[in-house]
């Protein structure tokens, strides 16, 4: 692909509009789902495709079949991710309604969640800085569709007087990162749940914007 225009298409490893709460074993190409493990335990530059390859069980030449080269396969599995959290959110946010903060809210319980349920595809973020030129705009420029999602939301809340942020482009770039340094830590046998983590995330990120009380229906915690 020349362009650098994101395709908003589900990718590979995407189901059709599936419940964005709903997680399902990941459905990679066999040959994907090995790259991101070996990128993800060596890094891209210490991976080779030879060692790919390997994991596979196939000869290179096999997997060049599948695969134009390395660079095709982190491109293929950074816009699987983005496209899949995009379709989520999207979700998230249709579900929840006109009202900016019940938006809100879905949006970022949906980011979480993917950051925890597919934390292997979602940790390789840290890969964009080895992306060719022509991938990495693409993949901004999905990213920055995310970033844009909320934004709007959170503008929409402030008008509606439901958030106080005077910065709102820096509050949502604060979310975002936070919500996505989840795929950094999260584990599935840690003393909280994938849902737990994500209703916390919530609260965070109603403070950030200037929810007044910084709670929501659902997602307000229990007293201790």
């Amino acid at each position: 692909m020349s362009s650098t225009q994101p395709s908003l298409e589900p990718g590979p490893g995407a189901t059709a509009a599936p419940h964005w709460r709903t997680y399902g074993p990941l459905g990679l190409h066999p040959i994907l789902v090995h790259a991101m493990e070996a990128f993800n335990e060596q890094g891209y530059h210490g991976t080779s495709v030879r060692d790919i390859a390997g994991r596979v069980g196939v000869t290179v030449p096999a997997l060049y079949y599948h695969y134009e080269n390395k660079q095709a396969l982190l491109a293929t599995l950074l816009e699987t991710s983005m496209k899949d959290v995009l379709d989520r959110c999207r979700a998230a946010a249709a579900e929840a309604g006109d009202d900016p903060l019940s938006r809100f809210c879905a949006m970022v319980e949906s980011i979480v969640l993917y950051m925890a349920h597919r934390k292997g595809l979602a940790f390789l973020d840290t890969e964009i800085r080895s992306l060719e030129p022509g991938n990495r705009a693409r993949y901004v420029a999905l990213r920055d569709y995310l970033e844009h999602m909320l934004l709007d939301t959170v503008e929409a809340g402030i008008a509606r007087g439901l958030f106080t942020t005077p910065i709102p482009a820096d509050a949502v770039r604060a979310v975002l990162i936070m919500c996505q340094g989840v795929a950094n830590w999260y584990r599935a046998d840690g003393p909280l749940s994938a849902e737990e983590i994500a209703r916390r995330h919530v609260l965070l990120s109603l403070g950030t914007v200037g929810h007044p009380g910084a709670t929501a229906g659902r997602y307000t915690l229990p007293r201790s």
